[in-house]
């Protein structure tokens, strides 16, 4: 039987990236509004550092309810990046009072078929460039025992972002100097007005993700991250 824990994990982490993007929207008024990779990242640095999905929407309230109060609003919100002190603040008034947190029930919202096609296709995508076929293998490795790997879901995504971040520095690697400057450029211009929102910890990673993101992309590499099922 899953532990009620085990099921609010779940339900919770496989959900994130859709809740936040389609809160984020509604709060904004604007369905079509499409968000940024600076967004994406924001999104993927929280998941990674364990803020519960409720913080995030939460501190999105919190952020607009201040922003509509204001007697001037010289611009709408246009980026994740202005809830991100917001979401912070809620987050760490969730860890004070996990007492009042509650776990969810039903079922979990994941077919272990789906866990095994997503593998599948990082796999066949990895072999077929050069530099990548030792993850791939690990994969492969992790497929041949799938039934115990699929069992713990926690552990699994470990393993992955394990596997992440050593494709990201093979891909890293191979980038030419003026290439990853010119990503670092685009993440201080898109992050340049959000800083002050943001702690040195929040900074170092969002910044990680945000690079990371921008090699694998560079790299054509697939995202192994149950985060991307």
């Amino acid at each position: 039987m899953t532990a009620p824990e085990d099921t609010e994990w779940k339900l919770n982490y496989f959900s994130y990236f859709t809740e936040v993007e389609e809160y984020f929207q509604r709060a904004r008024g604007t369905g079509l509004f499409l968000m940024s990779p600076l967004d994406w990242a924001l999104v993927e640095s929280w998941k990674n550092a364990g803020v519960p999905l409720e913080a995030v929407l939460r501190g999105i309230d919190a952020a607009f309810e201040k922003w509509r109060s204001r007697r001037q609003r010289t611009q709408r919100i246009n980026s994740l990046a202005y809830c991100a002190q917001a979401v912070m603040q809620e987050a760490e008034a969730m860890a004070r009072n996990q007492a009042g947190a509650g776990a969810a029930g039903g079922e979990a919202g994941i077919a272990p078929e789906a866990v095994r096609q997503h593998l599948e296709k990082g796999a066949a995508a990895l072999e077929a460039l050069d530099g990548f076929r030792e993850i791939a293998a690990s994969l492969r490795a992790i497929l041949a025992d799938f039934d115990r790997h699929a069992g713990d879901l926690r552990e699994l995504e470990l393993r992955l972002s394990a596997l992440e971040d050593k494709m990201a520095s093979i891909a890293r690697a191979r980038l030419e100097e003026e290439r990853i400057l010119a990503m670092r450029r685009e993440l201080e211009r898109d992050l340049g007005p959000y800083r002050s929102r943001m702690s040195a910890e929040q900074l170092a990673r969002l910044e990680k993700s945000f690079l990371d993101r921008k090699v694998y992309e560079s790299a054509g590499l697939p995202r192994l991250s149950l985060f991307y099922l």
